[in-house]
């Protein structure tokens, strides 16, 4: 027997899988809604870069669902520094298709990350990319594209937006009617310089990255004028710790933007699910590469996230 909860917009599911219970997600009044037409937020976890982690497979897809209860996982392709897409273009997408076709198999929503900061420089492998998962992916709901990462303080919204348009541009050709998440300059805060000048596409969502130790009370109010001028935000990357990935980890802090997401049902996916010796990493070194993780095995940064997920 199927359970339901009334909303002002329908009957959403309670039970089942996220993607049973909300469907193919979209945009909707600067919200994410599922096909129920209420808002949608996902929690999960982003994978660390693909070349530099083991694991990018099944049992911790499986793992993440079961035992944190995540809703959403980010497969972080990394596209320079060695090993990435630009030297090993077969070997970073078969880790991502893994991961994603996990994911569908589990009933999760994925985020196929284009992890770049000059995506703008690689353009052409970028449309050729998501040309690909279009054509494989379209309208499977489970299924979002983020086609840039964290562009740099370098570079301008107008770049990042002629590059967005080319590469959605990809996407739609194929007939796919999936989310995509556009990144924004500053390594992803600037959204509301985004939401001065936003993509046409109807159906697209801008990310917003934070560390609790760095980014406070500031970039929320970057974010809550982008929210004010209709955007849609889903929080593709954060973490507890400095924006160098380690230093002193602030929970408060990260209650504090955890408070400030939820108000606003934004969804998010913690940075990382990886066991880099540093403090935002969940794991820790030499953890299991395939999942069912002990506490003994988890971070103080991995063991307050999991808490935060199943909340």
């Amino acid at each position: 027997m199927t359970t339901t909860t009334s909303t002002s917009s329908g009957m959403v599911p309670t039970d089942g899988t996220p993607v049973e219970r909300h469907g193919q997600l979209r945009v909707m009044n600067g919200n994410i809604v599922g096909e129920h037409g209420s808002p949608v937020q996902l929690k999960g976890m982003s994978l660390f870069w693909s070349q530099w982690s083991n694991y990018y497979n099944a049992d911790v897809v499986n793992s993440v669902a079961d035992n944190w209860k995540a809703t959403v996982i980010r497969a972080a392709m990394g596209i320079e520094n060695e090993g990435g897409y630009l030297e090993d273009q077969g070997g970073q997408k078969a880790k991502a298709k893994t991961v994603a076709d996990a994911a569908i198999a589990k009933g999760l929503y994925v985020i196929l990350d284009w992890h770049d900061h000059n995506a703008q420089d690689h353009l052409e492998l970028s449309k050729a990319y998501f040309r690909e998962v279009a054509q494989t992916y379209k309208n499977v709901p489970n299924v979002i594209f983020e086609v840039f990462n964290e562009p740099l303080n370098t570079n301008s919204w107008s770049n990042v937006k002629t590059y967005a348009e080319a590469v959605i541009g990809e996407i739609r050709g194929q007939g796919a009617n999936n989310l995509v998440i556009v990144g924004s300059p500053n390594w992803s805060q600037d959204v509301d310089i985004a939401a001065d000048n936003p993509l046409r596409d109807p159906n697209v969502a801008y990310t917003l990255h934070f560390y609790a130790s760095t980014h406070k009370g500031f970039l929320r109010d970057k974010a809550q004028r982008a929210i004010d001028k209709g955007l849609a935000l889903f929080v593709t990357e954060w973490g507890t710790c400095s924006a160098d990935g380690n230093g002193t980890l602030d929970l408060g802090e990260s209650q504090t933007w955890l408070n400030f997401l939820d108000s606003h049902n934004i969804s998010w996916a913690n940075w990382s699910l990886g066991d880099k010796n540093e403090a935002c990493s969940a794991l820790k070194p030499r953890s299991n590469p395939t999942g069912n993780w002990t506490d003994n095995d988890l971070t103080d940064s991995g063991k307050w996230v999991k808490a935060k997920i199943a909340e």
